[in-house]
């Protein structure tokens, strides 16, 4: 059954017909998953993290052919520091960006007069309120439950999301163990408007990353993460792999010697020739599904679980 869709501030700034946005995953997060995700109704979004300019650029001319749908990119300011990004972002004609991993000051002034909404991603309160500073149009607020790069210092979502709401009306969409309708209500009910759906994204049958990550997703429990590099920038979460797990006493380490083989990792299933970045919900995820099912199926059962605590709760 199709929902019928979802109308905030979120929506209006992404023009989807649902708040749910793709996480940018380096080398992940192109058109194949992204063209899915926007199909949807939700928000498929572009990865700059990996600096492939050529190969990005090629990725949105797909996107165009893939989809008629919105879509965003991501902007990784710390991994593409010296480079032109900013017209090359604008150059796309694209009208939603993240920002991450780094200050967005010195971008959002030129995106928002192009007509570019941006959101930018926050994992501590200090973070948002400088952000906020920045004049950006919205946050992400990403607590440390979530995979991928994060604060060393890691705040779970129910702590920082109505932490960071209590100092801003800003629209927030929230990132860290968002995955299903349950979480986007519990989310929306802390202040969010919207849901960044990353390891979800990741294991759904439009990943380009091999089966052997997605199996191990849908195998894994709860405790079947481990965080990392936390005396170190950057920390990330991961999943336990006989490498993850050799690396969780050390306090920090060279992190690019262990993603040199993120190649065989995502596409050729050697588990262990890589770090696997994955978040804590990988203990939620107990089938592989495709993007339009993720999107209906949350979508749906946010509504169902709005209407039920209304119901067993109103006066």
């Amino acid at each position: 059954m199709t929902s019928h869709p979802i109308k905030n501030r979120v929506t209006e700034m992404t023009g989807t017909d649902y708040p749910i946005i793709q996480a940018p995953m380096g080398w992940i997060a192109r058109s194949q998953l992204a063209s899915a995700v926007s199909n949807a109704g939700g928000m498929g979004v572009i990865e700059t993290a990996s600096g492939e300019f050529d190969n990005i650029r090629n990725e949105v001319a797909k996107m165009r052919d893939l989809t008629d749908k919105p879509f965003g990119m991501n902007v990784a300011l710390s991994y593409v520091k010296g480079t032109d990004i900013v017209d090359f972002v604008i150059e796309q004609g694209i009208k939603f960006v993240t920002t991450s991993s780094g200050s967005p000051r010195v971008c959002t002034r030129a995106f928002q007069e192009a007509g570019i909404k941006v959101f930018h991603v926050v994992p501590t309160l200090d973070m948002a309120l400088k952000a906020i500073d920045c004049g950006v149009d919205g946050l992400v607020v990403e607590g440390g439950e979530g995979g991928g790069f994060k604060n060393p210092s890691p705040v779970s979502t129910m702590i920082l999301l109505p932490l960071v709401r209590s100092r801003t009306d800003l629209p927030i969409i929230a990132a860290g163990g968002m995955c299903d309708g349950l979480s986007m209500a519990g989310a929306f009910a802390m202040g969010a408007e919207g849901v960044q759906m990353g390891t979800r994204m990741l294991s759904c049958s439009d990943s380009p990353v091999h089966e052997n990550w997605k199996r191990a997703i849908v195998a894994a429990k709860e405790t079947d993460t481990v965080f990392l590099n936390q005396q170190s920038r950057p920390a990330f979460r991961a999943l336990r792999t006989e490498r993850t797990e050799s690396l969780l006493p050390l306090g920090a380490f060279n992190a690019a010697e262990h993603f040199a083989g993120m190649s065989q990792l995502y596409f050729g299933g050697d588990m262990e020739a890589a770090i696997p970045l994955s978040g804590q919900v990988v203990g939620r995820i107990d089938e592989v599904k495709s993007a339009a099912d993720i999107v209906q199926d949350t979508v749906n059962e946010f509504y169902d679980a709005v209407a039920g605590l209304a119901a067993s709760y109103s006066n």
